[in-house]
């Protein structure tokens, strides 16, 4: 009688599945090979049969796994975020993140629990940005621009690819096709280790428009692999004098590679990967989103996300404020936000929230100006609003802007509002002089609007005579 076993005559001694025995080694149920590669004949005769087999319930194909995935990832799935494939769940397995339990290894089975755990780590988009190969029609999209600006960053050498892939189109007559397929992490990186490209701009080109990155030289030395301090210190958001003090303080930092000692010159790779090593960067996991409530009349109230959002606030109360963001084709969010904005007196606006900016709110007036729908899948909407209208979102449910009101007479020592800056006031119902009873005439405007900016700022120095 054999003394050691196999994955496979280990399964087939106790009458399991080799998928099942894989399973039952990756979960613990059975432990890891004891002798060399293979399993004792103690090991496999201790194990339970009944215990592995009930364990794997049926692995999940690939396919099943990758759609998995990929509704994890947010539904509808964001702009600049491809769908996992199939050939993802390979790297994933390899990376040791999901157990091999059979099928091709490139497009191997797994198991479904496995699979769901994954899904919940609130870390998936950096995983797959970290283990995930893409080819150059994913890189585009996960980049968020068009396949032609993708091309040109290759052209200028701003990213390699990892290895490459042969693979067998249906249509393709002339044999494989050997596909190079690009890390997604170095993807991500691309705005961050590249902030003199307008990457916005280059995501909102219509199509047919030529691409701004065509014509740059890969031998211009402002676009190669060396960088000087003051590109150091945008890549990391920071002033030059800070990238200085990193250097004097930090013996790890780059050596200068070209350059003269008052203007060093640091090789681009190398600057990047400290200022990862040192968190004075991030990898973007993904684009940022604004998360809208707009509400009509006869429409009723919907919620809406916007991707890579841009908001453009004006300093005149006559002007208008604007929203630029991206929301996917596949969605009927578009043509439900055109719904209701399409109103003589538009929509209102119960919430905003954008990065960077307090919750907005907007009463009324918001319509839809521009719409541009990208080959990459995506429809860019552009919302406008007057200006003088916008203000502070109420931080209670039912949304809405929060009014301070500015009295006509000052607020005696009775009153028990909040004192606001701007010199209004946010009446109380119990307030003896401000409830809706015995108000005296006041003046609204919403809080955190233009005319509330204005009145809270200090009125200028009178000039000398």
């Amino acid at each position: 009688m054999r003394e050691t076993y196999d994955e496979y005559a280990a399964a087939g001694r106790l009458r399991v599945s080799v998928s099942a025995w894989r399973w039952a080694v990756a979960s613990g149920l059975v432990p890891a090979p004891d002798a060399g590669t293979e399993w004792s004949r103690a090991v496999v005769e201790a194990a339970d049969a009944e215990g592995i087999r009930a364990a794997l319930r049926g692995p999940a194909d690939a396919w099943r796994a990758a759609e998995r995935l990929t509704e994890a990832l947010g539904e509808p799935l964001p702009f600049g975020r491809p769908p996992v494939t199939a050939s993802a769940i390979g790297h994933l397995v390899r990376a040791g993140l999901l157990a091999y339990l059979g099928g091709d290894p490139a497009t191997p089975d797994v198991h479904p629990d496995q699979v769901a755990t994954l899904a919940r780590r609130r870390d998936l988009p950096a995983l797959l940005d970290r283990h995930v190969l893409l080819g150059p029609d994913q890189a585009a999209v996960r980049l968020g621009v068009r396949r032609t600006e993708w091309d040109h960053v290759v052209r200028l050498g701003w990213i390699a690819p990892v290895r490459t892939v042969d693979v067998a189109f249906k249509r393709s007559r002339g044999g494989p096709v050997t596909v190079p397929l690009y890390s997604g992490q170095d993807i991500a990186l691309l705005p961050v280790s590249r902030p003199s490209v307008d990457w916005r701009a280059l995501r909102a080109l219509a199509p047919g428009r030529r691409s701004p990155l065509a014509s740059l030289d890969p031998a211009d030395p402002a676009e190669g692999d060396t960088v000087f301090l003051a590109a150091v210190a945008r890549m990391a958001g920071v002033g030059r004098a800070a990238v200085v003090n990193w250097r004097r303080r930090h013996d790890d930092f780059p050596a200068p590679v070209a350059g003269t000692d008052v203007h060093p010159r640091f090789e681009r790779s190398a600057v990047v990967a400290w200022l990862l090593a040192h968190d004075k960067i991030a990898v973007p996991a993904g684009m940022p989103s604004a998360t809208l409530t707009a509400r009509s009349g006869a429409a009723g109230e919907r919620r809406f996300r916007l991707d890579d959002p841009v908001l453009e606030l004006a300093d005149d109360a006559a002007g208008e404020d604007r929203l630029s963001g991206w929301t996917t084709d596949t969605d009927t969010d578009a043509d439900a936000l055109a719904a209701l904005t399409a109103t003589y007196t538009g929509a209102s606006l119960r919430r905003l929230t954008a990065p960077a900016t307090p919750p907005l709110a907007v009463p009324g007036g918001v319509r839809v100006s521009e719409q541009y729908r990208s080959r990459l899948g995506g429809l860019r909407i552009t919302l406008v609003w007057p200006a003088g209208l916008r203000g502070t979102a109420d931080r209670r449910p039912r949304g809405g802007t929060v009014d301070h009101a500015v009295p006509h007479t000052a607020p005696g020592a009775q009153c028990v509002c909040v004192r606001q800056a701007c010199g209004g006031l946010i009446p109380i119902s119990y307030c003896a002089e401000h409830s809706r009873t015995a108000e005296p005439v006041m003046e609204w405007h919403p809080a955190g609007g233009i005319r509330c900016a204005h009145l809270t700022r200090p009125a200028p120095a009178e000039q000398p005579a």
